[in-house]
């Protein structure tokens, strides 16, 4: 029986690789998702990044929007080639919000049998622990998920 995986991706190598263990899996029919987060305000993190750069303001400039999805657009158009060079069927999703609820509504609101997520590598506990959006995916979701170092 095909198990149905989602993948958040949004261009860090912990998601390229949350990615390939995903393709790797037996019998999967794969979604990508990737949300784009208006709030996301840190400059020295990879990903999607608010225009603003001020905490807790919103980027809602249409222009840095439409530049935010060309982003993504290009981003699951690469990972919908590399699923077919590994023979596996891949949908996309593009969601705007903070990005664990959106994934966790996601799931929830959809046939989603498994999770695989990226974790970004932190040497403070108290960082992986807190701040992670893998974290909260792991305590929030209603299915399995494996994390990806």
């Amino acid at each position: 029986m095909t198990e149905h995986v989602l993948v958040p991706i949004d261009g860090s190598p912990r998601s390229e690789r949350a990615l390939e263990h995903a393709l790797d899996m037996n019998d999967v029919e794969l979604t990508v998702i990737t949300v784009i987060n208006p709030f996301d305000t840190d400059p020295n993190t990879v990903g999607l990044q608010s225009p603003t750069g001020i905490p807790g303001m919103p980027g809602y400039s249409e222009e840095w929007y439409e530049g935010a999805r060309a982003e993504v657009e290009e981003l699951h158009a690469a990972a919908s080639e590399q699923a077919a060079e590994a023979d596996v069927e891949l949908s996309s999703e593009i969601e705007v919000g903070k990005p664990a609820r959106r994934i966790v509504r996601y799931i929830e609101n959809n046939d989603i049998d498994h999770v695989v997520v990226g974790s970004h590598d932190r040497t403070d506990l108290t960082r992986i622990l807190l701040g992670s959006v893998a974290e909260r995916v792991v305590r929030r979701s209603p299915v399995p998920v494996t994390v990806v170092r």
